[in-house]
C-alpha cells in the first residue's frame, strides 16, 4: 500500500473545522494534511509494524507515568503544526505545562501545537525520502527531538534542533536526552 496524496484546493480549501469533520466522518481512513493543504491518506499499518509501534508507545507511557513530565500521544492523535500541517506521528510527547496551555476544546479536536518529540516508526510499505521529509517538516516546526526508526535498514535517525541529522546502525537502546529526561528505549523489541 502506498500513501496517496490528494490536492483539492483548486475546488475547496478545507477549513481546519471541515478538516476535523472529514477525518470524524471516515474513521476507517487515516488523514493527515501538509502545509499546503493537501490531503494524505495514509495506509494501515501491518500487523508487524503494529505491534512493534504498540510496544514502543508501551514504554513512553510507563516512563511517562513514573516521571509525570508531560502527557504521551499514540499514532492515532493528529496534530495542528504552526505551518498548517496536520501530523499524525507514531509516538508524540508534550511537556505538561504546553498542554496544560490549551484550552479544553484544543486538546479535543486536533491540538494546535507541535509536540517536543516524535517518534516514527518506518512500515515496510513506507518511502524513506518521504518519512525523512515529514521528519524535517516536523524540526522546521520546533519539535526538540525526533527518532525516525528504519527497521528494514537497521538504522535509527536522530532528529534534533540546529544539528545534522545523527545516523545510528542498530542502536541497542536511545537517550531521551534534554528533551525526555531519564527516559531510555531499549530497542531490543525493535531488532528481533
Amino acid at each position: 500500500m502506498t500513501v496517496i496524496t490528494i490536492n483539492l484546493n483548486p475546488i475547496i480549501k478545507l477549513t481546519d473545522d471541515q478538516f476535523y469533520q472529514l477525518c470524524r466522518k471516515n474513521p476507517e481512513i487515516k488523514f493527515e494534511r501538509n502545509a499546503n493543504g493537501e490531503l494524505i491518506i495514509m495506509p494501515p499499518t501491518g500487523g508487524e509494524t503494529g505491534k512493534y509501534n504498540a510496544g514502543l508507545t508501551a514504554d513512553f507511557v510507563i516512563w511517562n507515568r513514573k516521571y509525570k513530565l508531560g502527557e504521551i500521544f499514540d499514532s492515532s492523535t493528529c496534530f495542528k503544526l504552526p505551518n498548517g500541517a496536520n501530523r499524525s506521528p507514531d509516538v508524540a510527547w508534550i511537556r505538561k505545562d504546553r498542554w496544560d496551555a490549551l484550552t479544553p476544546e484544543q486538546k479535543e479536536k486536533f491540538p494546535p501545537i507541535a509536540p517536543d518529540f516524535v517518534l516514527e516508526l518506518m512500515s515496510p510499505s513506507d518511502s524513506l525520502e518521504e518519512t525523512q521529509a515529514k521528519m524535517r517538516e516536523y524540526m522546521d516546526n520546533q519539535i526538540k527531538l525526533g527518532w525516525l526508526i528504519n527497521r528494514k535498514a537497521g538504522q535509527v535517525e536522530i532528529y534534533r534542533q540546529d544539528k545534522p541529522v545523527e545516523i545510528l546502525e542498530s542502536p541497542q537502546e536511545l537517550s531521551g536526552e534534554d528533551a525526555l529526561p531519564g527516559f531510555v528505549l531499549d530497542l531490543q523489541i525493535v531488532w528481533e
